[in-house]
């Protein structure tokens, strides 16, 4: 396939951005959205220009850093995939793709499609952890959880923080993140220690970074690629009440 791409190109987060036309020719159908990425920045190297930074790492859908908006949409076309698995026979040849990075306040350009998704790391230091007692590793098995509750916390679990919720949000906002991270641990019982004080420091946290509010669209859970559900915004926000109404922080 022979496409047109349009690129973000900005060269640090203070400098003014703009989108620039490349041409690529015989991609593959069976390539990866990333190594057709490679292919362009080979060619740019070959050509002495400075290729295009884009985020990633394990290219196998795990680790969450292939954060790229595609045509408009976070991680592309395809439903459930992330743009490491996003493959080129989702395109078609002659197609222009306009590739760009998270929009959001709080996710700042590094430079060109790479953003700095640390505010994420931020709000889990804030809450995301639970009371253990040190010495020697408890079995897995010793606090009983029944099933449901262990599925429901797994799924909640399966979020690996890639920011496309906060990139498909008219409002840049986090809770689908933040609410994956509190639903996982307020469902069991390891962490009901910091039950409390973890959903109020996490959305304090999330608060502080610049997030926007959550506005019930949507669109998160629609782009999320690991099919993270709504109901876990239903838990944070009986979670956050709930931590409120018995809070000795009255800020």
């Amino acid at each position: 396939m022979n496409l047109t791409l349009k690129v973000w190109r900005q060269k640090n987060r203070n400098a003014q951005g703009q989108i620039v036309d490349y041409q690529v020719k015989d991609i593959s159908p069976e390539m990866s959205f990333l190594e057709m990425l490679d292919v362009l920045n080979e060619d740019l190297l070959r050509r002495g220009d400075d290729p295009v930074a884009f985020d990633h790492d394990c290219r196998e859908g795990i680790c969450g850093s292939c954060n790229l908006f595609i045509n408009g949409r976070a991680h592309g076309p395809e439903a459930g995939t992330t743009t490491c698995q996003l493959h080129m026979r989702k395109f078609s040849d002659g197609d222009t793709i306009t590739i760009e990075p998270w929009r959001a306040n709080a996710f700042p350009v590094n430079k060109d499609l790479s953003v700095d998704r640390s505010a994420f790391d931020r709000i889990i230091q804030a809450g995301g952890y639970i009371s253990v007692n040190t010495g020697g590793v408890p079995d897995g098995n010793e606090i009983p959880v029944p099933k449901d509750i262990a599925d429901r916390a797994f799924e909640a679990a399966t979020c690996i923080g890639c920011g496309a919720c906060v990139a498909a949000c008219k409002n840049a906002s986090a809770m689908l993140f933040v609410s994956a991270k509190v639903s996982q641990l307020a469902l069991l019982p390891q962490g009901q220690v910091e039950r409390k004080t973890r959903v109020e420091n996490m959305v304090a946290q999330m608060d502080k970074e610049g997030f926007g509010a959550c506005s019930n669209i949507g669109s998160c859970a629609a782009e999320c690629p690991v099919g993270i559900s709504l109901e876990n915004i239903a838990i944070l926000n009986r979670e956050f009440l709930s931590a409120k109404a018995t809070s000795n922080n009255l800020a």
